[in-house]
């Protein structure tokens, strides 16, 4: 992001990927920023053919510049963003909403052409209950009605959180 965003030319040498195997591996990967605590910015994809260390980067940028919930991210935002990269297991299919596990599991709904995902962090932040986090996740993501849910097809997955420090400035 400071390469990108500052426009520098300065060079960063390549992760040496056989010093960490798992960046060569394809995952699904969503980058989180936020500015202050409040979300800044949140894109991802579910599953890629592309290794971690090239997905990544490519996601971290696009998280900063292309949600369009938000302006994009300036230079001068740049110390205060709080960057978070989400790793993703492969998604399963679930045959009723009660294998959904509040707080372990992030959900994609699908239905007729509509999708949405919300990432396993939505439960701690939401507090929402299982029906609240789905009927929000039809609505709020898919651009449907909230309880077309119960009628949708349903896939979880986990992920694993790699974070910076918080700053306690």
């Amino acid at each position: 992001l400071e390469r990108s965003l500052r426009k520098s030319k300065e060079t960063v040498s390549p992760v040496a990927l056989e010093q960490y195997p798992e960046l060569a591996r394809a995952q699904g990967v969503f980058v989180t920023l936020r500015k202050h605590g409040e979300l800044r910015g949140c894109i991802g994809r579910i599953e890629t053919n592309e290794p971690l260390a090239k997905t990544v980067p490519v996601v971290a940028l696009d998280a900063a510049l292309h949600d369009t919930r938000f302006r994009p991210v300036s230079p001068e935002e740049l110390a205060d963003l709080h960057v978070e990269v989400s790793v993703l297991t492969s998604p399963a299919q679930v045959h009723d909403a009660k294998e959904i596990i509040a707080g372990r599991d992030g959900v994609i709904l699908e239905y007729f052409g509509h999708s949405g995902v919300f990432l396993p962090q939505v439960w701690e932040e939401t507090g929402w209950t299982r029906e609240e986090f789905l009927r929000e996740l039809a609505s709020q993501k898919a651009g449907l009605p909230p309880d077309a849910w119960k009628y949708a097809a349903l896939y979880t997955f986990q992920d694993q959180i790699f974070e910076e420090p918080v700053d306690s400035r």
